[in-house]
């Protein structure tokens, strides 16, 4: 077999594939061996079926299929060997292949069409720097966090009259029409929320349902009437219950919920503990808006040349006429986009010799069900530890989802590898901003 590289541009180039007897009659004289040993045709015994009739009858779909096995093979090992940096998938010349004479043939040639990716570089020293920010969390911030701990750790409670904020239980009557039911006040408009304030249990509250909630949503929820038989007009309802979140004491307790067992004795610590995982929450996010900036910055900066009129046929092709030429250039940009960024991470992966092995797949795996499980497991349990353990491999070796769960996992893994070199290599404008300042960024 010999394969020459033709280039007619930086990015344009054809295969030519020669392929002579030697290099496909062993395995085509193997599988018509097998074939011959299963064959079940009428008038012979089980394996003994002429060899040139097995020929005759399958020979030349063998003879195919063998060949496309050899070029498909033969053809990445050539590109992978001469680290040559294609764009897309090669795309046969049809014209070469229905000039063959399979039943005459020796010697076969076959044509691909290939995209390259022009050269390009990446200079970290020379590439402009990326903004970095440092997130101080304020008192006024650490006040909010405390009073919403407060508020959802606190015990529900039974209040006598209703405040805005609760919900209130009890029973709707129109006419002979009666339904237990519930009312929050977040679903009551503000300018009829006047109704129920004050009121008190086993009070019967007069009302137009039309006219009361916020939406027709709520009134639905609220009423347990919709589709052909809404509830409208007015209606009665009888409190019969109120609850109100309560709120939570600053004490050990609590501190002890929030931040685990004996790490606080006294609110001073308390503050400190829960500000500072406020401002590292702020920074998770601040380093995460940093890889969106490098990539940004990479895209802008880093110029591939592409193989475009090559890249929209082998788009309408693998797509097999699912999108027309008019559909995939409305799209081009982006897939021009995902296309650069595939390239500049397998260049910097390639120059930074980023593999990805199995344990890191089956521990990022693990690591994906711990945080499905929360609280409810110890990781420094070794049973739960091996749960764990199961669970991710039974993922990962699925019979019907395993092969697209590990490649899944895998890319994960291998994009935070790709993620942690570019930032560790790019450039940093570090600035100290506030979380309001931040968020603002953010949204940007």
């Amino acid at each position: 077999m010999n394969i020459v590289l033709e280039k007619s541009s930086n990015v344009n180039a054809k295969l030519i594939v020669s392929i002579d007897e030697a290099d496909y009659k062993p395995e085509v004289d193997k599988v018509l061996k097998d074939y011959r040993k299963r064959a079940n045709i009428k008038g012979f015994r089980p394996g003994m079926v002429p060899a040139e009739l097995v020929k005759k009858m399958y020979g030349k779909a063998i003879l195919v299929d063998e060949i496309n096995k050899l070029l498909g093979n033969k053809v990445q090992e050539y590109i992978r060997e001469s680290d040559l940096k294609t764009v897309g998938d090669p795309l046969p010349i049809r014209e070469d292949q229905y000039l063959i004479d399979w039943d005459n043939q020796k010697d076969f040639k076959f044509g691909y069409e290939i995209g390259l990716a022009g050269d390009f570089t990446i200079d970290f020293n020379t590439l402009p720097a990326v903004k970095s920010y440092i997130i101080k969390a304020t008192e006024k911030e650490l006040d909010e966090t405390i009073e919403r701990i407060v508020n959802n750790y606190g015990e529900q409670i039974h209040p006598d009259s209703v405040e805005d904020g609760d919900m209130i239980f009890g029973t709707f009557t129109q006419g002979e029409w009666t339904s237990k039911s519930a009312i929050p006040m977040k679903s009551i408009k503000d300018e009829a929320k006047a109704t129920f304030v004050s009121v008190a249990k086993d009070a019967i509250v007069t009302f137009d349902v039309d006219t009361t909630f916020i939406d027709e949503k709520s009134k639905e929820l609220a009423t347990d009437r919709k589709g052909d038989s809404p509830l409208t007009g007015e209606v009665s309802f009888l409190v019969e219950d109120i609850t109100r979140q309560g709120k939570a004491e600053i004490n050990q307790e609590l501190f002890d919920k929030i931040l685990g067992e004996g790490k606080v004795a006294n609110e001073e610590d308390f503050r400190k503990e829960v500000l500072d995982i406020i401002s590292n929450n702020y920074n998770r996010e601040a380093s995460y808006l940093a890889k969106i900036d490098a990539e940004k910055m990479l895209l802008e900066n880093v110029k591939i040349e592409l193989p475009e009129d090559f890249l929209r046929r082998w788009l309408i092709e693998i797509n097999e006429g699912k999108f027309t030429p008019e559909q995939i250039d409305a799209d081009f940009d982006n897939v021009k986009r995902d296309v650069t960024w595939n390239l500049i991470k397998t260049e910097i992966a390639s120059k930074n010799d980023i593999k990805v092995d199995y344990p890191e797949v089956l521990a990022a795996a693990k690591s994906s069900f711990a945080q499905q499980f929360g609280a409810y497991g110890d990781l420094n349990d070794p049973q739960f530890d091996g749960l764990l353990d199961k669970l991710a491999t039974n993922h990962l070796t699925d019979k019907e989802k395993g092969q697209e769960n590990f490649m899944a996992t895998f890319n994960l893994v291998y994009g935070e590898k790709i993620a942690e070199v570019i930032v560790n290599s790019v450039k940093l404008e570090t600035k100290e901003i506030d979380a309001d300042e931040f968020k603002e960024i953010a949204k940007g």
